[in-house]
Order: structure tokens, then sequence, then C-alpha cells
């Protein structure tokens, strides 16, 4: 990759997250001057970066931020992720993803950035397969965090590029809730993984591959106000090769994904990168 974002002011939320430590590193390596935003835990290792504490629905906060850093590009992780359809949900789901989102796109557009990308969910309803209503408060507050980032781009300019990224996978993953770590830890231990029938297919994406992806949306052009998804190499029976990134307006998705994918084809090589080395790391925790 181009070393395009060397020494650009990049500002990161949700930076001390699975997905989002993963980018602070792989930005600090590129020599970028990342600032990154942590809600209540602050990291022990601080590294190469500056930490900023925030809680990203209080506006105020926001702006000061954002205007001491002015930051080029701005990647939103930030996120309050329960997935469950539970009352309770309702209000953390809205403040933590729909309100700061929008937080986020205001206080973006009157910065003047050059490229915000925000992160969207599988569990936005698809309304061409017949998904009138979404699933979970999780599931509304992302779709309608969505549908607000278009209407920023479309009625005040804003640079703003939505990647859909799902099922990620790969060292340093905390929650051994998920699938690829509870399996792992579970067959290491001698325990037999309590799953579901397996009947769902979806696609898994390795979480060095989805960081090549936000370094590619962050510095691609003719991307803005689009909606991009991870593709792979087997989408809904077709034989076809569909590596990377996609228009989901335009792509032909009629099922769920499957196989292997890489979130990444803008000039950037996709490859499967699991092996015994993330084993190990999962062994060791």
């Amino acid at each position: 990759m181009q070393r395009s974002l060397y020494g650009q002011r990049i500002l990161i939320t949700g930076a001390s997250g699975f997905i989002g430590s993963h980018l602070c590193l792989r930005l600090c390596q590129e020599g970028a001057d990342v600032h990154a935003v942590y809600r209540s835990r602050r990291p022990a290792d601080l590294g190469d970066r500056r930490w900023w504490q925030a809680d990203l629905a209080d506006l105020e906060e926001l702006k000061k931020i954002v205007g001491k850093v002015q930051p080029e590009v701005i990647f939103h992780l930030a996120s309050h992720v329960k997935g469950a359809p539970g009352l309770e949900h309702v209000l953390p789901t809205f403040q933590s993803n729909l309100q700061s989102t929008v937080n986020l796109l205001t206080v973006a557009a009157e910065a003047s950035c050059r490229r915000l990308v925000l992160t969207g969910s599988l569990a936005e309803p698809e309304v061409e397969n017949g998904e009138t209503f979404p699933s979970a408060p999780y599931a509304a507050a992302k779709w309608a965090s969505s549908g607000y980032a278009r209407m920023f781009h479309a009625l005040y300019k804003l640079p703003v590029v939505i990647a859909r990224v799902f099922m990620v996978y790969g060292p340093a993953q905390m929650d051994f809730t998920k699938l690829v770590p509870y399996v792992t830890l579970s067959m290491l231990q001698g325990r037999t993984p309590k799953i579901s029938s397996g009947e769902r297919l979806v696609d898994w994406i390795y979480v060095s591959d989805v960081v090549d992806g936000f370094l590619a949306l962050a510095q691609a052009s003719d991307v803005d106000g689009a909606t991009l998804v991870e593709a792979s190499s087997v989408i809904a029976g077709r034989a076809e090769e569909h590596r990377g990134l996609v228009p989901w307006e335009t792509g032909d998705f009629s099922g769920y994904l499957q196989s292997h994918t890489s979130l990444s084809n803008i000039e950037i090589g996709a490859t499967d990168k699991t092996d015994a080395e993330e084993v190990r790391l999962w062994k060791e925790l």
C-alpha cells in the first residue's frame, strides 16, 4: 500500500475496541498522526497515538476534540454492539450508535474533513429482500445512521462512505461470546462448543483485511456517499469471482454470503491470514 496517509491527522472513535485497536496500530505503522477516542476504559498501551476521552453523544465534547485535532480523515467505529431485541437496548443503542453518529456527521460537515468512514452492519434490514423493519434496536440504530450519512452527503456534500463490516475475527478478539474465539477456546480446553445448527450461511473476514479496506477507503476517489460491503468468491450460489468491496446498491445479493473474503479491492491484495499463530495467541489468553 502506498504510504499516502503518512503524516495525516487521523481521528478514530472506538479506538480501544477489537477492530479499532488493529486500525490504530496499522495507522501508526503507516506514519499517520493518530488521535484515538475512548469513552470509559483507557488502554494500557498508549503507543504512538494521542488519546482523548469523550462520550460521543455529548455534542460539545465532540466539537472540542475535532476542533483541536482538525482531522483530515475520521474513522467512526464506536458502537454499542448488542444485537438482542430487548427493550433495555433501545436507549443505549440510540445514544451510542445513532445519536453519536449524527453528532459526528454534523461536526465533520462543519470541520470540512477530507473523508469520514462509517461502519455499517449486517443487521441493517434489506428492504429489497422483503425485510420491512429492523430486527433489534441495534439494527434500527445502524440503519438510521446509514440513512443520515447518505443524507449528509446528498444535502451537505459531506465526503462520507459507509463500510458494512461483519463477522470479523482475528487476534485480540476479547469477546469470547463471538463464534471463532469461543469455538477455538472450547476445543483447546477439550469442551464441546454449544453452537446452533450451522445452516445460516455468512461470510467471515480477517481483521487485518478489514484494516486494509478501511485504509483503502480513506484514500479512494469516487466513493463518497456509497455503501460498500465485503464480497466473497461465492455469492448466493454464483460461481464467478467477486473480490473485495462492491456497491451494496448495485450488487447482486440474493442470499447470504459464503466462504472467506477480503474487504478490499481498491489497489489491495486479498489474503486469508488464518494460521497457527492466531490459535497460539488465543491459547495463551
